[in-house]
């Protein structure tokens, strides 16, 4: 069972997380089977990481979907840190953008904040910040997105953009405000405590209410926002948070671009995919086959799995084969991991590809400052 010694910031996750108990710390709403059918009612569609739950908890998005039936649009938008190379866990929410793109038919602005990630990282350099931008765009523009309805921020590209925004809302809050939200101290550098106000401009760069779907360790930025938005004359933000992607290594923590052993990168050969998840891929199986055969396996703690589960198999009906098969010992972890390892493989490949293709469309996605 999740323990309650979990820690879930912007800057750091830990421990095996309790979603339930963390929808009561951060104050967010449950998406429940109600929320699922009004989605379902208004796409036609349901995506299968709403169904799994992966898409777990939000903020106002029956407000948004209520508005949208009466006619009022909304836009989209979602972002990256760029501290590292893209893993597959960064695109969990991309992929679900591009969904909901498509099915509200709106615009969508991705912002990168290589200024953050440098004022965070004291290892990371401006240069460096902002050679990962341009490779994390890559892996965004792979996915698929369109250009004519598809615009990518890079913080320090876009400050004539962002910054009469951002000063709207940093007047608005106060450093007793973030301090308390995100426990900073006198030692915290003054790049980090205005940063908020940064990430908000986004969400009104247009004239219309926004929803974002994010990681829920982004949250705390938006509950700010949230909170300056009524003080500025706009909407407040609506969120749709996704669960946190587990490293290689199992429960606890999140997949982070700075632990090779752990990561799984979209630049990464079929080679290294196969020896990462055979090495590192955390097992819910037993220690010996006769074991395994007898006792079953556990595919709610097995992180190949869990990938599956997540993102690589979309069929209900073949993951709940899967699960089954594992469950009660008529598949091996060797098994599992293969099937994952055939998965990821053959969706980097194509991907990689795309990417390549990529660096001819960048610039039709890169925001102009007005």
């Amino acid at each position: 069972m999740p323990s309650d010694d979990f820690i879930v910031t912007p800057w750091h996750v830990e421990g095996e997380i309790d979603y339930d108990k963390l929808i009561k710390q951060f104050g967010t709403e449950k998406i429940t089977p109600e929320i699922l059918k009004k989605i379902e009612a208004v796409t036609g569609d349901i995506h299968f990481m709403l169904r799994r739950g992966i898409f777990f908890s939000h903020r106002d998005l029956v407000r948004i979907l209520s508005d949208y039936q009466k006619g009022k649009k909304f836009f989209l938008y979602t972002g990256r840190g760029p501290s590292g190379h893209t893993h597959i866990g960064h695109l969990v929410p991309w992929v679900f953008t591009k969904w909901l793109q498509e099915k509200f038919d709106t615009n969508l602005y991705f912002q990168l904040t290589d200024d953050e990630k440098f004022f965070a990282k004291q290892d990371l350099t401006l240069e460096q910040t902002s050679k990962f931008a341009y490779e994390n765009a890559l892996d965004f523009i792979a996915l698929g997105f369109k250009p004519e309805k598809t615009k990518i921020i890079i913080n320090t590209k876009n400050i004539k953009t962002l910054y009469p925004i951002a000063s709207q809302v940093a007047k608005k809050i106060n450093f007793s405000n973030t301090k308390a939200v995100f426990g900073f101290t006198n030692e915290t550098n003054v790049g980090m405590i205005f940063y908020t106000s940064l990430q908000s401009a986004p969400c009104f760069i247009e004239d219309r209410p926004v929803l974002i779907p994010l990681g829920v360790d982004q949250d705390p930025h938006f509950r700010i926002t949230r909170d300056v938005a009524p003080r500025i004359g706009k909407e407040k933000p609506a969120l749709i948070h996704n669960i946190m992607i587990p490293a290689l290594s199992g429960p606890g923590g999140k997949m982070s671009a700075s632990e090779e052993s752990g990561t799984i990168y979209t630049t990464d050969t079929p080679e290294q995919i196969k020896k990462k998840i055979n090495k590192y891929a955390f097992s819910g199986g037993q220690s010996t086959v006769e074991e395994h055969r007898k006792i079953g396996g556990n595919p709610d703690i097995d992180v190949s799995y869990q990938y599956l589960r997540i993102f690589f198999e979309p069929d209900d009906k073949k993951l709940k084969t899967i699960y089954d098969d594992y469950k009660s010992g008529k598949m091996l972890t060797g098994e599992l991991k293969a099937i994952l390892i055939e998965k990821v493989t053959e969706f980097l490949v194509a991907h990689q590809q795309k990417r390549e293709k990529a660096k001819d469309q960048i610039d039709k996605f890169l925001l102009e400052d007005k």
